[in-house]
């Protein structure tokens, strides 16, 4: 008897579902994936009042201070020029100063730009003015409770928001001529 020599196959991988198999991974990963969004920052603005219907209320020399960004990114506090860096150190002892006063007695830092002014620095100057504040919460809070201001618990971090309140006041742009 003689046997008769089989043929091997060539192994085939079946090639007629591979675009099944791509669009499904495909269709997966954009399911699957989370794009990342810019929500952009969480500034609230007021509205616009004409001039003619707004009210001024008299406010001293000693309660305000007053930062003025021009076009070309120079920043003036009450008149004299200084750094954006340097927003944060002079601003804090005028705030400590005026810890335990009443409300209508704190710190207002008032922020304004020309409408050239490059937003970049807007928002340096806010954050140096916000963590001029932050600071001098947290310095407060380690000296009162000895533990920083994250670490409080809900009514001591009240309590410190009250003796520190954050009094930004956003003026109107100058207009270009």
């Amino acid at each position: 008897m003689a046997f008769k020599k089989r043929k091997i196959r060539e192994a085939e991988i079946p090639s007629s579902s591979m675009a099944d198999i791509a669009f499904l991974l495909l269709l997966f990963f954009l399911v699957s994936t989370t794009i990342d969004v810019d929500t952009g920052i969480g500034l609230t603005l007021p509205e616009y009042i004409p001039p003619e219907q707004q009210e001024f209320a008299p406010m001293s020399k000693d309660r305000m201070a007053a930062l003025l960004i021009n076009a070309s990114g120079d920043v003036l506090l009450n008149n004299e020029q200084i750094t954006v860096n340097q927003i944060k150190e002079k601003l804090k002892p005028r705030i400590i100063s005026k810890i335990n006063l009443p409300k209508k007695k704190k710190l207002v830092v008032s922020v304004k730009t020309d409408r050239k002014t490059n937003y970049n620095v807007y928002i340096q100057v806010l954050d140096q003015v916000k963590g001029a504040y932050f600071e001098v919460r947290n310095e407060y809070s380690r000296e009162t409770y000895g533990r920083p201001f994250k670490d409080l618990n809900e009514e001591e971090q009240k309590d410190v928001r009250s003796k520190i309140p954050i009094i930004i006041s956003i003026a109107e742009p100058e207009a270009v001529k």
